[in-house]
């Protein structure tokens, strides 16, 4: 992979063009703000999303979009869920023909409730084939910070999955593949909600049972949502699974549990957006998850507290005598 192309200036965008970089890549990064493609550019850094990180010499940035992909064999989209649709009905057509398009976004979209990987097929104008998704415990600063991860690389096309996974590996960084695309985005996208709900926990100074049981019932949840959707049940036992899960609700780094932390606290979600000074994926997809489980007929009640927890104004404390006063019933 010589000529690579990742549309987002954030955190794991601007990780995974450093990954790209590194492993041997030439990578334009696209930023929205010029300032931050100049900061990139000139000196190295993107201080707003890697704090003190420094960039490989293989990378510059534009707000060009068309100069940023021209050329391209793999563009990987690292853009808020929620914005996909509309931001992809402008880039439409920008893409080299027989490029691999790469996800990195997790969430479902409203209204809709179609994974990423649907959205860029239907928006894009682009084969299933060569939609690539990238998901798993993978934290932007610490895959920055090069602390040993793993990460699965899932596609319809075995061939473009290795050329993925190659062009990613390296010494601090081991990708695998996969061919469910279906049970990786649903693992990447309703771990932020329990995420959520972890954050609620640990505000309300909840003890490790009980963060244990959020994971457990949660995954729990997340498998039955993915049966339902024809998803392979051993991917939620996996690194996009069990392990992104674990990852994003006991790391202080995941903005979902800092979220969640807020919320615990009491905190309407606008007082909750202001502490954390950014909305995490989980507080859109929780009700697009929601949604999802009910059209498919599949129970998933901690994904319903936080829902109400978020848009309805419901109470966390509510919330928990909700759960643990359900029926009883088999496990």
């Amino acid at each position: 992979m010589s000529r690579a192309a990742v549309i987002g200036s954030g955190a794991w965008g601007t990780a995974f063009a450093k990954v790209l970089a590194e492993a041997g890549a030439d990578v334009t990064m696209w930023a929205r703000r010029e300032t931050v493609a100049a900061s990139i550019r000139d000196h190295r850094v993107n201080e707003g999303a890697l704090p003190g990180v420094k960039l490989p010499e293989r990378i510059t940035a534009t707000t060009d979009l068309a100069a940023a992909v021209s050329g391209a064999e793999l563009v990987a989209i690292a853009v808020p869920s929620q914005t996909l649709r509309g931001n992809l009905a402008e880039w439409a057509g920008a893409f080299e023909p027989g490029s691999t398009i790469v996800s990195l976004m997790k969430g479902i979209e409203l209204g809709t409730t179609k994974r990423m990987s649907q959205v860029i097929v239907e928006t894009a104008h682009v084969e299933q084939d060569r939609v690539v998704v990238v998901s798993g415990p993978n934290l932007a600063p610490e895959i920055a910070a090069e602390q040993p991860a793993a990460t699965v690389v899932a596609g319809t096309d075995v061939e473009r999955c290795r050329a993925v996974q190659h062009a990613m590996a390296l010494p601090y960084l081991r990708p695998y593949t996969s061919a469910d695309v279906i049970g990786c985005e649903l693992g990447g996208a309703v771990k932020n909600v329990i995420a959520l709900a972890y954050g609620m926990a640990v505000a309300m100074g909840m003890g490790d049972n009980t963060k244990a049981s959020l994971i457990t019932r949660g995954l729990a949840e997340t498998a039955r949502l993915g049966a339902a959707l024809g998803a392979d049940p051993l991917t939620f036992a996996g690194l996009a699974g069990l392990g992104d899960l674990v990852a994003t609700c006991s790391s202080p780094l995941s903005r979902n549990r800092t979220f969640g932390e807020q919320l615990g606290l009491g905190k309407t979600l606008e007082q909750a957006q202001a502490a954390a000074r950014q909305t995490a994926e989980g507080v859109k997809s929780c009700l697009a998850i929601r949604d999802l489980a009910r059209a498919h007929g599949v129970e998933m009640p901690i994904t319903e507290q936080v829902e109400r927890v978020c848009h309805e104004g419901g109470d966390p404390r509510v919330a928990v005598k909700l759960l643990m006063g359900r029926e009883m019933k088999p496990e």
